[in-house]
């Protein structure tokens, strides 16, 4: 072969291995997404995002809790593009560590001015998309065939008539009991929130990993009472009209569920496209199509009529900036494995 030729060949390969390496980063446009809401609008989210945009979204669902401990260990080699959904706290305090990019998302002025004040708290490393109370959903048809009285405020669930029949999930995993036990201490005072939990204590049957859990096994009728968010509970009530969604009378804390960009993410302008999408009104309407009925943060996002009014319920007012803190969250999970969870 000539040199001449031999060089158009090289040309020609070269083109083709260039054409081929653009195809591969089309075909590489992908996005991992760790999850914190519920499954089902957790790949409802992935599917539409994926269909819409082309872009592939590699989903993993998991507890707040759960989520914040893994992208702490993964700092050094990050391996999730965004987190979506959860409890804002976790996600106020992987801000407060570097673990979240700042990103100023192209829907912020529309949206609540809760969902707001979360992204100025962070200084832009996560935003609101939306909002849930807590309290607790009871079995009324296992409580009338038992004879038991209803419960109606936090002080009930430590009546003896409940012994073994409540349920929560482990403030170390979940958003959910992380939210019930910072609640407690700004209700009762530090202390006092303590010695209720350790008398809770003697009624729960069990500790879940998962904040939603003790609704569906409230709907089961495997436990009398489950500690959730209350539009876990309503969605509990979807599968059985037994469950009674309760606000509890002395007061409730309540979640602004959250969005994060990974510091160092792989697929930057993916997670950043993810974001924006994310907060508009047809993405938030997934939620209520697929079982959560908090309130969305986009002001033009339709609330479910399945949503507690939140007018109604007696909210306190939950200090973020310290629950979001990571040395308030990491001292007090400490006093209640110790105290609450090692002595059962």
């Amino acid at each position: 072969m000539s040199r001449r030729m031999l060089l158009g060949a090289l040309a020609v390969l070269g083109g083709l291995l260039g054409l081929g390496s653009g195809v591969a980063r089309a075909q590489g446009n992908s996005l991992v997404m760790y999850c914190g809401v519920n499954e089902q609008w957790c790949r409802a989210a992935a599917t539409a995002f994926q269909a819409q945009t082309g872009i592939r979204v590699d989903m993993t669902r998991q507890s707040a809790g759960e989520i914040y401990a893994r992208l702490r260990a993964e700092r050094n080699n990050p391996r999730a593009d965004i987190w979506f959904g959860g409890t804002g706290d976790p996600h106020l305090q992987a801000a407060s560590e570097g673990l979240t990019a700042a990103y100023r998302p192209e829907a912020l002025g529309q949206l609540q001015d809760w969902a707001q004040r979360q992204a100025q708290r962070s200084e832009n490393r996560t935003v609101g998309i939306y909002m849930g109370a807590l309290g607790f959903g009871y079995n009324e048809t296992e409580l009338r065939r038992r004879n038991l009285p209803v419960p109606a405020c936090w002080a009930d669930l430590l009546k003896p008539d409940y012994r073994g029949e409540v349920q929560m999930a482990d403030p170390n995993a979940s958003g959910t009991s992380w939210t019930m036990l910072a609640t407690m201490v700004q209700l009762m005072g530090e202390d006092a929130a303590f010695d209720y939990l350790k008398r809770l204590g003697r009624n729960i049957d069990q500790y879940t990993s998962i904040g939603a859990a003790p609704a569906q096994a409230t709907a089961r009728g495997e436990t009398l009472i489950g500690i959730v968010f209350q539009h876990d509970a309503i969605d509990a009530a979807k599968q059985n009209p037994a469950v009674r969604v309760v606000s509890p009378c002395e007061g409730t804390g309540f979640e602004i569920g959250s969005m994060s960009i990974v510091q160092g993410a792989r697929h930057m302008e993916e997670a950043r496209r993810f974001y924006d999408w994310a907060l508009t009104p047809a993405a938030q309407a997934l939620a209520a199509s697929n079982g959560s009925f908090q309130l969305p943060s986009n002001t033009a996002t339709p609330v479910p009529p399945e949503a507690p009014d939140l007018s109604k319920v007696k909210l306190i007012d939950y200090d973020f900036a310290k629950y979001g803190s990571s040395a308030e969250r990491t001292r007090l999970l400490a006093r209640w494995t110790r105290e609450v969870r090692n002595a059962r």
